[in-house]
């Protein structure tokens, strides 16, 4: 479980902490968003049953603000809103890459939150169902953006 704690860390401090001093920030972000989702595959969930309380989101910081004090390159991208139609090739929709780091950081806050003041079983569980609902669209979308801003 150490793993899993100290990756989400990896990736939470952009959107805690304005105006990190880390060089290679894409880079070393790319690795742990890799992490995170590779350990999806790793941990079993189950849930112990038990009714916890919510995870409070009013106490956090401004984790947009932060995450674009981390990132000044990130932005907007193009996205295929359905790349299963070949034929349709105008249907495109916008994505945001800091909304993608911000979206991935809130579920990951909750994840540490539920291992940390629920139980081991309610965090593993929110993981799971949180990376398969959410969270993992938005690591596909994110590391592509980070590929495309590479070349």
């Amino acid at each position: 479980m150490d793993e899993l704690i100290i990756t989400i860390d990896e990736i939470i401090k952009y959107g805690l902490n304005p105006n990190l001093d880390i060089a290679n920030k894409e880079r070393l972000l790319e690795k742990y968003l890799v992490k995170i989702y590779s350990l999806y595959f790793e941990i079993l969930d189950g849930s112990d049953g038990i009714d916890y309380p919510d995870f409070d989101k009013s106490l956090l910081p401004n984790i947009r603000q932060n995450i674009e004090s981390n990132f000044k390159n990130f932005g907007f991208y193009k996205i295929v809103i359905d790349m299963n139609d070949i034929y349709d090739m105008a249907e495109c929709g916008l994505g945001d890459a800091i909304d993608d780091l911000a979206d991935i950081t809130l579920d990951l806050l909750e994840v540490k939150w539920r291992i940390e003041n629920n139980s081991l079983s309610d965090g593993l569980w929110y993981f799971k169902f949180i990376f398969y609902a959410h969270t993992q669209q938005h690591i596909l979308n994110l590391l592509n953006f980070i590929k495309q801003i590479e070349n």
